[in-house]
């Protein structure tokens, strides 16, 4: 394998991969990143087993190829290089000599024949739509993912395309984020599966404002390939995790007494202000509903006190409701409309944090002291 590729082309096509490779690998083929080149590409694939991911970009290809070398030390190497255009050279002992100006480096790597093959999909359940569309999605979604490994179906998102819409939700027991999109699934496309948090991350990394995505899925796996105007293409594919989720629809309240309007921004910094004076024994903002008026109260005794008062649309009666600050920040660190709704009951039931638009948040309330 032989070619010549510009600093910024392969600095790119390891960015876009280099994430999922696991520093603790037994298996030290799992630390590499396989080179493919061909025709006028160089694709480079890393994987962890459970996530694959794949980029192709812009190379002059002079004798094509394939091997693997270790994907860390190669971007060590490639980034602190100071010309913009790099030799690879890869012989059948599978070293790889990289030239760049003055510089010379030689990495052993390993063959390309011990790297686990990519999945490949045999069904044809698939759905084309924007990379915004889908960015926007996770974003409203990921930060309620639940990390307790002990109910591993809550460890990432559920996604569920039927009836023209396609769903995403995450939850982690104490709160809950919905958004769903009108979009076109032929019938065949239908179905339901679970996207496990570590591929999540590495979509709301690589998605893009512009493009689109063709996300195809069987019964264990996924793919979802993102595609820019340029034609350059990045692929992830990665297993699903098996089980049922929950019946996600019973937490959602069917009637609420309070809608609230708040302009967000507005809202947003007076929790994080009031999230300041909480301490791990106290975590809990009081929201405070009084005519025309919301304070957001803070009380630790180790730490000190919050009061934040904001002028808000409210005529019905006095009602205080306390709440995990973190659990309001997130949602409205994702959202990026200036109003939002905020939906309650009374000061025991879920609050429901809601905007114009098709997303929903449920979130549990914490006892007031």
């Amino acid at each position: 394998m032989n070619l010549t590729i510009s600093k910024e082309q392969i600095i790119n096509g390891l960015q876009a991969v280099q994430n999922v490779v696991s520093t603790r690998t037994t298996l030290p083929i799992l630390s590499n990143v396989l080179l493919r080149a061909e025709g006028d590409r160089l694709e480079l694939t890393a994987t962890d087993l459970d996530v694959t991911i794949a980029c192709s970009v812009e190379a002059k290809v002079k004798k094509p190829g394939a091997s693997t070398v270790p994907v860390k030390r190669l971007f060590g190497i490639v980034r602190e290089l100071s010309n913009s255009e790099i030799d690879l050279e890869v012989d059948d002992k599978n070293a790889c000599s990289i030239r760049s100006g003055p510089s010379f480096y030689k990495i052993n790597g390993l063959s390309a024949d011990e790297f686990p093959p990519m999945p490949k999909f045999i069904e044809d359940k698939k759905i084309v739509l924007s990379q915004e569309t889908i960015r926007g999605m996770v974003k409203k979604t990921s930060f309620a993912i639940s990390t307790d490994e002990s109910r591993y179906v809550l460890n990432g998102i559920f996604i569920s395309l039927k009836d023209h819409k396609m769903t995403m939700v995450a939850t982690d027991g104490r709160r809950l984020a919905l958004v769903d999109e009108e979009i076109d699934i032929e019938e065949k496309s239908h179905g339901e599966f679970i996207v496990p948090a570590k591929t999540v991350n590495e979509l709301n990394r690589l998605l893009q404002d512009k493009g689109e995505v063709e996300l195809r899925y069987a019964e264990n796996q996924a793919s979802f390939k993102l595609k820019d105007e340029k034609g350059s293409s990045i692929l992830i594919v990665t297993k699903l995790i098996e089980g049922s989720y929950p019946n996600y629809r019973q937490v959602i309240p069917a009637e609420t007494k309070e809608r609230v309007p708040l302009v967000r921004e507005e809202f947003l910094h007076a929790l994080r202000r009031a999230e300041i004076m909480t301490s791990e024994k106290s975590n809990s903002v009081k929201l405070s509903f009084g005519k025309n008026k919301l304070e957001i109260t803070a009380n630790s005794p180790e730490v000190g006190e919050a009061k934040e008062s904001l002028a808000v649309n409210y005529k019905g009666p006095e009602m205080a409701i306390a709440f995990n600050p973190k659990y309001m920040i997130d949602p409205l660190n994702a959202l990026t409309n200036d109003e939002v709704f905020i939906e309650l009951i009374d000061e025991l039931s879920p609050g429901v944090l809601k905007i114009n638009g098709p997303f929903l948040y449920v979130v549990m309330p914490m006892r007031l002291s």
